[in-house]
């Protein structure tokens, strides 16, 4: 085919128009969860090895992530997570959940309508088999009883502590400023982890916890491997991992936005919302 000065110049901007480009401003989400199946996931349930997912506790099915006990004869303290397979340390993560059914025979009485999402936690390859928590952070969800207030996105600290206002929070849980949702309503949840520093809880769009300086320390965890609790610690980044505590309980959405990445308006990849800098993930051509 003869190509006409004409046409080169059409071709030319038709290359333009579809050549990918960089909005600064974009915000790029990435969904831990396909939507499909469990691809990037790693389970860890105690009595178990890493990756063992004993009786499908942890399954995808029509477009969430279920966590189930249909082959439990009594749930015997089996606390589970489900791990996304990378760590982050300066993020925004969104968490759709309910609660559905009813409470796995065996299960404790606090564990009625309770999970959670485990934030800055360890590397489920460095859970002993018998472990029964990560050492990590756990914003904590509950789902109300129907008979009085029950607030989610609460904080609880299996072998770490954090601090407000620069005072070291020794206790194992703190409530948020929350609603109470009972019945089995989706809630939406969103976490802001800075690092080190920050963490703030959000439901519904409306703050209701905040903290500072994660760090390892403290108890209620068990069967850990002694070289991985360091107390004292910083928590600067870690793995997320959705909890397995004897209710059933799905995950419709499991989003995260990555606030680390490269902070240089010359490269091609230049995200201005970014907050922490990686030089050695820019781009130039």
């Amino acid at each position: 085919m003869k190509y006409t000065p004409t046409l080169l110049i059409i071709l030319a901007f038709s290359f333009i128009a579809c050549a990918p480009s960089n909005d600064p401003n974009k915000e790029e989400w990435i969904a831990l969860f396909n939507g499909k199946d469990l691809t990037g996931w790693i389970p860890k349930i105690r009595g178990y090895e890493t990756g063992e997912n004993f009786g499908e506790t942890f399954k995808a099915d029509s477009g969430r992530i279920q966590v189930n006990y249909h082959a439990y004869d009594s749930f015997r303290q089996r606390y589970g997570h489900l791990f996304y397979k990378d760590k982050f340390s300066h993020y925004r993560l969104v968490v759709e959940y309910r609660f559905i059914g009813k409470q796995c025979a065996g299960g404790e009485g606090w564990a009625t309508r309770n999970s959670g999402a485990m934030l800055h936690s360890q590397d489920p390859t460095s859970m002993l088999k018998d472990q029964d928590f990560p050492i990590s952070i756990e914003a904590q969800f509950l789902g109300g009883l129907g008979d009085g207030p029950r607030s989610t996105a609460n904080l609880c600290t299996p072998g770490t502590h954090v601090r407000f206002a620069d005072t070291l929070f020794i206790p194992h849980c703190i409530n948020a400023q929350s609603k109470t949702y009972d019945g089995d309503q989706w809630v939406h949840v969103e976490f802001l982890v800075l690092g080190d520093s920050l963490i703030r809880h959000t439901v519904e769009g409306e703050t209701v916890l905040e903290y500072t300086k994660p760090e390892i320390g403290g108890g209620v965890v068990n069967g850990y491997d002694s070289l991985v609790k360091i107390d004292g610690k910083s928590l600067a980044e870690g793995f997320i991992a959705l909890q397995s505590e004897s209710h059933p309980i799905e995950f419709r959405k499991v989003e995260l936005l990555n606030l680390k990445g490269c902070k240089d308006p010359k490269a091609k990849n230049y995200k201005s919302y970014l907050v922490s800098e990686d030089s050695s993930t820019c781009l130039y051509q």
